[in-house]
This record gives C-alpha cells, sequence and structure tokens, in this order.
C-alpha cells in the first residue's frame, strides 16, 4: 500500500519517498546538556542531509524505580526545549503522560508523542490529537500490531489526520523485548506510517534489578533490518555519553555512532526501495 507523505514537522516529512529520524537523548538532565546535544544532532542532520526532528522528555514517568530520575518536569522541560530549537533549528518532539499536558506542550513542541505504556488511553490520545499537532504513538509492548489502528483511529476521528506508529518491541518472557518485522507491513496495510525505534527495541526491562538494562551491540543489525522490512524512518536516542546517561545508559548511542548507522539505513533504503515497494 503506497502511503500519503504528511509533515511530520516543518521541513520534515514521513511517507512517501521520505526518510526522517526522530534523534536525542531519552530525557532532559540539564539545560546545558540538552542544548549541546541539539547542536550535535543538529550538525549531524544539516552534514548528512538528513530530515531530523529533535526529541527529549521532560518527564520519565515509567522509570523501574521510585529513585530513577524522571526529569525537570513540564514547565521547566519545555522552557529547555525551546532553549535547544533555538540553539538548533531542529524541530521538537516530546512526551506527553496526561491530558492536560497536551496543551502547553503542543505550544512548544512540533510533534506530541504518546507513551507506549499509555497507547490505549482513550482521553491522552484525544487530547494530543486536538491541538493540531502531528501525534506519533508508540507500539505498547503488550500490543498485536494490528490492534493499533485503533489507537491510531482514535486520533484520526478527533481530527486529526497526521498520526504515525512507532514499533518498539513486544514483551517476550521476562525482561526481555523481540521486534516483529512483520509489524511495518501489517501497519502498512491500515495505512499507518511506521518509524522504528532503534535504541527502546534494544532494552531489557528491569533487567538491572532497579533499572532497565540493554544491548546496545544490536542497534545496527536490528535497525538495518526494520528499514529493509519497511520502517518509514527511525527514531533513536542519542546522548554525548552514553555509559553516564541518567537514563537508558546501556542502549542510547553516542552521535558519531548514530550518524555512521544512519547512513548505512539510507544505503538500506535505496537498495530495498520505499516502503510500499518492500511489501508488494
Amino acid at each position: 500500500m503506497t502511503l500519503d507523505a504528511f509533515e511530520l514537522a516543518p521541513g520534515v516529512a514521513i511517507g512517501g519517498d521520505s526518510f526522517p529520524v526522530i534523534a536525542g537523548p531519552c530525557v532532559i538532565e540539564s539545560e546545558s546538556q540538552t542544548v549541546a546535544t541539539a547542536q550535535k544532532v543538529a550538525e549531524i542532520a544539516r552534514r548528512e542531509g538528513q530530515p531530523t526532528i529533535f526529541k527529549a522528555s521532560f518527564d520519565k514517568a515509567n522509570r523501574t524505580s521510585i529513585h530513577s530520575f524522571r526529569g525537570p518536569g513540564l514547565e521547566e522541560g519545555l522552557r529547555i526545549l525551546t532553549a535547544a530549537r533555538e540553539a538548533s533549528g531542529l524541530p521538537l518532539l516530546t512526551d506527553v503522560h496526561s491530558p492536560e499536558q497536551c496543551g502547553p506542550a503542543a505550544e512548544a513542541c512540533d510533534v506530541l508523542q504518546v507513551p507506549a505504556f499509555l497507547c490505549r488511553q482513550t482521553d491522552l490520545i484525544v487530547a494530543a490529537a486536538r491541538t493540531g499537532r502531528p501525534v506519533n504513538i508508540k507500539k505498547g509492548q503488550f500490543m498485536a500490531p494490528e490492534d493499533m489502528a485503533r489507537s491510531v483511529e482514535k486520533a484520526r476521528e478527533t481530527g486529526s489526520a497526521r498520526v504515525s506508529v512507532t514499533e518498539r518491541g513486544s514483551s517476550f518472557g521476562y525482561h526481555n523485548l523481540v521486534v516483529d518485522m512483520r509489524s511495518f507491513h501489517i501497519l502498512h496495510a491500515e495505512g499507518i506510517p511506521v518509524l522504528y525505534d532503534v535504541t527502546h527495541s534494544l532494552q531489557l526491562p528491569g533487567g538491572e534489578g532497579e533499572s532497565t538494562g540493554g544491548r546496545r551491540e544490536f542497534a545496527e543489525p536490528l535497525a538495518r533490518a526494520a528499514v529493509a522490512a519497511g520502517a518509514d524512518g527511525v527514531y533513536l536516542e542519542v546522548h554525548l555519553d552514553p555509559d553516564a546517561a541518567l537514563s537508558d545508559s546501556t542502549t542510547q548511542l553516542d552521535p558519531e555512532r548514530a550518524a555512521i548507522l544512519l547512513a548505512s539505513l539510507r544505503a538500506v533504503r535505496a537498495a530495498v526501495g520505499m516502503p510500499s515497494e518492500v511489501g508488494a
């Protein structure tokens, strides 16, 4: 099925022959860290000619432990994201966790993201869609790909035509995720563009006891497989010093490794063709 392209953010389309990336740190750790990362991501985007959206979360509401770092919160987080936009020139994406966060987040950011564990929450999806911003819905680890059509339908019937889904793996026993590469074709059959979440799909949820573990070494093979299977773009978390990150330290990529990976993904995309051609 050929998907109609739409503008996911200013200058960044998804669907058709476009190949966008959403990149940035898991969570806002400080203003200086976020701005510096945004500038580095923007530098890579310009150098590689890569349509890019900068992402960072103002709150990580589903951390493993109550003692885990969550971020600065809504008001301060949106202020920092605005500073990152001004320093980098990149459009912004951030997560929202409750309906009342959607309005303020939409004023500061170009794309609102519904987290995986909230992908069935009707009030949240509807509130995000009503802002008029594009909505990216993470596929829950507990959801079959075809069931995501109902979540997308909630946004579309609210009046938002600009809705994408991000595949980030499914629960496979305890502390493990597996990516079903059929997901891209299944969601395309519903007319839904799909991003592949490179780094979250590497997680071992709760695998470190009080934190989530991960297997960073599988970033490249899984990402290449997803693009070959028909992913319309990729989502990956980038940190200037991944091992020191306050969240997802085992899965985030440093900027240059991310740049090398993206170059190889564009080559895979060129080799296999557009997603509609992959699933023909």
